[in-house]
């Protein structure tokens, strides 16, 4: 990298984090994540130049949640690629969220890609992006939603199909009664897969509300619920590390229930390998997050809009079972998968 370029490169990732500390200042327990935090744009083509233009990726995870690790990951990988000046920026509680996005456009950021767990806490700030002239596309969170906000794509995973194939997988494995622990209350997506394993499955399934952000309380009312309902023979989660939980949950309350998840992460790959949880299905947030920050890329150097603006970029559902786990594991590894 000659001398010029390095120093065009260090004065974006100077603004994307300054933008990203400023932001937090303002919001309490917000999570932030930029390029110059990972190596995802070391050697990566065309980040050296730089497109001249500003990203924001504004989520609903709380801090420390590895599956919005590799929501990041990927979208640095799309920024390093792009030549794009990225902020991450992520706060669990709606209200934050929608500030991150007015922030973001008061920096007038080129492009917005915002997760929409919580689509009418978020509709009065997407408005206000889109009156601003600036692009926006969803991922993750929001295939109900996007079209009626007006966004430019959709990137993820269609949380009431997923739900519907895991259902029919507990059918094939011969399972009777369900539990759907949902570890947030009021997430629309995780609504969707309970409801959509309800749709298919054949045997009962009842929803269990959890506290995510404590761990102990997963494991402590996951244990209870067994011990309260010997009938339960199987326990299904909505992230990688609430399955973790219902092992040892499982365990706790001496019970022979099984573990399937939606998600996954390293730990969950050698839960599968060893037969400590059934199976995983796989959003591939690595994809998620970069498909997004590529997508607005393209429209802005292309006028590309993935799926025409009218059907959603699907990155899921993908099965994770012991048959296919050998290919996935080095991917796992890497903290891509």
């Amino acid at each position: 990298m000659n001398p010029a370029s390095a120093a065009r490169r260090s004065s974006h990732l100077f603004r994307a984090a300054a933008l990203a500390a400023a932001v937090c200042l303002t919001v309490a327990g917000c999570s932030v994540l930029t390029g110059a935090d990972s190596d995802a744009g070391d050697g990566a083509s065309g980040g050296s130049g730089g497109s001249g233009m500003k990203v924001a990726l504004i989520a609903h995870g709380a801090e420390g949640d590895v599956f919005w690790d590799r929501v990041r990951k990927g979208a640095e990988a799309a920024a390093a690629k792009d030549g794009i000046d990225l902020t991450f920026v992520s706060d669990p509680d709606a209200a934050g969220q929608a500030k991150l996005v007015r922030n973001a456009i008061a920096d007038k950021v080129d492009g917005i890609a915002v997760t929409l767990a919580k689509p009418r806490a978020m509709r009065g700030a997407v408005a206000e992006a889109r009156a601003a002239g600036i692009p926006v596309v969803a991922l993750n969170s929001g295939i109900d939603a996007w079209r009626a906000q007006g966004l430019l794509g959709f990137y993820g995973q269609d949380e009431s199909v997923a739900g519907r194939a895991l259902g029919k997988e507990l059918d094939a494995r011969g399972a009777r009664h369900a539990v759907c622990v949902i570890h947030e209350r009021g997430n629309v997506a995780l609504e969707a897969r309970c409801a959509g394993v309800r749709k298919t499955f054949g045997g009962q399934t009842e929803n269990l509300y959890v506290d995510g952000a404590d761990m102990d309380q997963v494991t402590g009312v996951v244990a209870a619920k067994l011990r309260q309902d010997p009938s339960i023979d199987e326990v299904v989660t909505l992230g990688a590390q609430y399955a973790l939980a219902a092992v040892e949950s499982v365990k706790d309350a001496g019970d022979r229930a099984e573990v399937a998840t939606f998600d996954l992460n390293a730990d969950m790959v050698k839960a599968v390998r060893s037969g400590a949880v059934q199976f995983a299905v796989d959003q591939q947030p690595y994809l998620q997050g970069y498909l997004a920050v590529d997508g607005l890329w393209l429209y802005r150097t292309n006028g590309n809009i993935s799926g025409g603006g009218v059907e959603p970029v699907l990155t899921g559902p993908a099965f994770v079972t012991k048959k296919n786990i050998a290919g996935i594991e080095k991917f796992a590894a890497n903290g891509t998968r």
